[in-house]
């Protein structure tokens, strides 16, 4: 029989990507993460760990068995709910969430949750997907709304077992310019237009994505500022600093002496969705997530989600 202990160790040596950062998560000495991790390999049969000088690695193995260690991870908690449940007549529901996309989706969704399920009492948790995708997976939050750029899910280094993702809407990224900038009036701007301008950004994930556009358009981008908040971004792009590529989300409110300008296909998009765990019975989630997709639809379609 599997410890689940030991998965829970394993688990911590995976997200921590060594034995010593582990064992102080764990409050464990790293020999006692060490002797674990020997444990579980000793009952698979089967190395679990890569060691390196760059730290620790997962072999396939490992990888099934942290994955294994989520799905436990996420029933443990599960069940533990359920319980508490018994006891208070209360339904705890957590909910992570990216700051945009709880702004304009969540508020009317949960005014909805809570007029059909009264006694749900509601945790609501700031953070981006490759945070949050992890902790539904284990069990730590009920469901995620987040999004993904192209491929695949951020969801940590574990494969995914029984991750479920419901597509709400796409959110079109935008140029802001200033309103007496020489290219404001276009009807729409192909990153080639915009080859030698210089830009801030308002989310460090949105680099890789307009370098990689703008490889495609055959130039290198100007960066001239960073930000992790879209407002400020676009406090820049009003005070001169340069452009922005902004999510249609994120255009509201407003900030006067700024121009919005789509983007020619093929245009950058984030993708939103809700993320929870499949095949599992729970009433509030699924009015939730049903609620999501009802504003999502309302607001699909409209330039800047305003």
């Amino acid at each position: 029989m599997i410890d689940v202990q030991r998965l829970r160790v394993l688990r911590a040596v995976a997200e921590h990507g060594s034995f010593n950062r582990a064992a102080a998560s764990l409050r464990l000495t790293p020999s006692a993460v060490s002797q674990q991790v020997a444990a579980l390999e000793r009952g698979l049969g089967a190395r679990v760990v890569a060691r390196s000088t760059r730290g620790v690695t997962l072999t396939p193995a490992g990888r099934i068995m942290v994955g294994a260690a989520e799905s436990v991870a996420a029933e443990l908690e599960h069940a533990r709910q359920q319980v508490s449940a018994l006891g208070t007549g209360r339904t705890q529901l957590t909910l992570a969430t990216f700051t945009s996309g709880g702004r304009l989706l969540l508020p009317a969704a949960l005014a909805r949750l809570t007029a059909a399920h009264p006694h749900t009492v509601l945790h609501v948790r700031e953070g981006e997907p490759e945070d949050a995708l992890p902790l539904v997976r284990q069990g730590a939050v009920d469901l995620a709304l987040a999004y993904r750029f192209d491929g695949p899910l951020p969801a940590g280094p574990a494969p995914g077992t029984r991750l479920e993702w419901t597509p709400l809407l796409d959110d079109p990224l935008h140029v802001v310019l200033p309103r007496e900038h020489r290219l404001a009036g276009r009807d729409a701007l192909d990153l080639a237009d915009l080859a030698a301008e210089p830009w801030v950004l308002g989310c460090l994930k949105t680099e890789a994505y307009l370098r990689r556009f703008a490889e495609r358009a055959g130039f290198a981008p100007d960066i001239r500022g960073t930000t992790t908040d879209y407002f400020f971004a676009r406090s820049l792009v009003a005070a001169g600093v340069g452009i922005s590529l902004i999510p249609s989300i994120a255009l509201a409110p407003e900030i006067p002496g700024l121009a919005t300008v789509p983007v020619e296909p093929p245009a950058p998009a984030r993708h939103i969705g809700v993320a929870a765990i499949a095949g599992r019975d729970r009433p509030q989630v699924a009015t939730l997530i049903h609620a999501l997709r009802e504003e999502a639809a309302r607001h699909e379609g409209r330039p800047g989600a305003r």
